[in-house]
């Protein structure tokens, strides 16, 4: 059920107001003239509607064959035989200077509008809580969006002082808690009915409403200075209505469609990384391979190493048998001598380069060979570390990968252990 906040008096009217029939900055062009007042009539005789609509037409037949009238043209009927304008009217007249001078002080400026919520979350409706009006808002608001909050403010929407209380229950709805848009709604009616709507009271307080306004007033064909000035206007309370309150059964249906375009989305992103990730992990090669590989490597560049040693020494060796020959062809005691004793020494010399140069290499060699050990996993696990298996021989790396009652396989130094999990403690418990 919508709220309803009650009713406030319409504050006194001075001497000067009650003796005009007016209030402070308004004039009504309609208001009875001030007379003095009569005694009071003798009692009379209550007809029925039927008997006093023959009494009336029994007296206008019989008094008027012919009859023209002479008036302002609001909210026409089809049974008039037939009309000829003569004129604007005065409250047409009044409308239009009442439309320019708002106008020109920036009350209708388009720059100004405000957009409504997409999906308010409370509305407030400043209308007659006994018309027509706020029931066909009521009845078209929640078929389209159920139990959306409404709070109605009660006003007069016709007759002397509604324009004020209009103006009132604007400021009153819109300082309400939790509404964020706001809607003057009245029925149609003629242009007398609808002229509270056309004072400027109404306008400067949609004007100041600090909340979005929608007016809907009248049927579709009827404007009021109240459509001008708030934010949005609405043909009837019912388009009012419909323009709130989008269908729920279309926004659940709408929302549903993105929730499963978005877990298809997330889904076909996931599937995606998980084939990355199998991809790179089936590149990825078996550190024992890839140490057996390192491995066979160093062994043909320690072959390498050695035969090149060895051709060095056997050059050098060459050069020392040619050498010798050519001693022995020269022959002299002195020169056999003297080269003799240099051979001796480019022997002793090549002796240490080649035993520093093999040294070097193999130093070089046992450093990587060092070094690739370091890098082994066997030599981790001698050094006191083991690695858990899951069932399916996946490697243990974090305690959320294994349940308690899960059967595990441990790889020691030597040897391996089956065990099964009691409990696991998370990272951070």
């Amino acid at each position: 059920m919508p709220e309803r906040l009650p009713p406030r008096f319409p504050r006194q009217q001075t001497e000067d107001e009650a003796s005009t029939g007016s209030t402070a900055g308004q004039f009504d062009l309609f208001a009875p003239r001030t007379r003095k007042p009569e005694p009071p009539a003798p009692t009379q005789r209550i007809y029925t509607v039927g008997e006093l609509t023959r009494e009336v037409k029994g007296v206008l037949e019989g008094r008027f064959s012919s009859l023209h009238v002479k008036g302002e043209v609001s909210n026409l009927r089809r049974p008039c035989d037939s009309l000829e304008p003569l004129g604007a009217g005065a409250l047409q007249v009044a409308f239009e200077q009442m439309r320019a001078r708002l106008e020109a002080q920036g009350l209708f400026d388009p720059a100004r509008k405000r957009k409504l919520p997409f999906l308010p979350r409370r509305i407030a409706v400043v209308t007659s809580p006994s018309g027509a009006a706020v029931h066909d808002f009521l009845r078209v608001l929640h078929r389209r969006y159920p139990n959306l909050p409404v709070l109605v403010v009660p006003a007069r929407v016709q007759g002397e002082g509604a324009a004020q209380e209009i103006a009132r229950g604007i400021a009153r709805g819109a300082a309400a808690r939790g509404v964020d848009v706001l809607v003057v709604a009245r029925g149609g009616g003629s242009l007398e009915d609808l002229w509270p709507f056309n004072e400027e009271v109404v306008a400067r307080a949609l004007f100041r409403c600090p909340v979005p306004t929608v007016s809907a007033v009248g049927h579709e064909v009827d404007y009021t200075i109240a459509d001008f000035a708030a934010d949005v206007r609405a043909a009837t309370p019912t388009a009012a209505a419909e323009i709130l309150a989008r269908v729920k059964e279309e926004l659940v249906a709408d929302l549903s469609q993105r929730r499963a375009r978005l877990i298809r989305a997330l889904r076909a992103d996931a599937d995606r990384r998980r084939a990355a990730l199998e991809s790179r992990r089936a590149r990825l090669a078996d550190p024992r391979r890839l140490i057996g590989e390192r491995r066979l490597k160093l062994d043909k560049l320690a072959q390498r190493l050695e035969g090149r040693e060895r051709e060095e020494i056997e050059r050098r060796a060459q050069q020392v048998r040619a050498l010798h020959q050519r001693l022995t062809a020269a022959h002299p005691r002195a020169v056999l001598h003297r080269l003799s004793r240099n051979v001796g020494q480019l022997e002793e010399r090549l002796k240490f380069l080649a035993r520093r140069a093999l040294a070097g290499r193999r130093h070089r060699f046992e450093g990587l060979a060092g070094r690739l050990d370091a890098l082994s996993p066997l030599r981790v696990l001698a050094r006191g570390y083991s690695v858990a298996f899951d069932s399916r021989g996946h490697v243990l790396k974090n305690a959320a990968q294994a349940d308690p009652g899960d059967r595990i396989r441990i790889r020691l130094h030597e040897g391996e252990l089956q065990a099964e999990v009691v409990a696991s403690t998370r990272k951070g418990e």
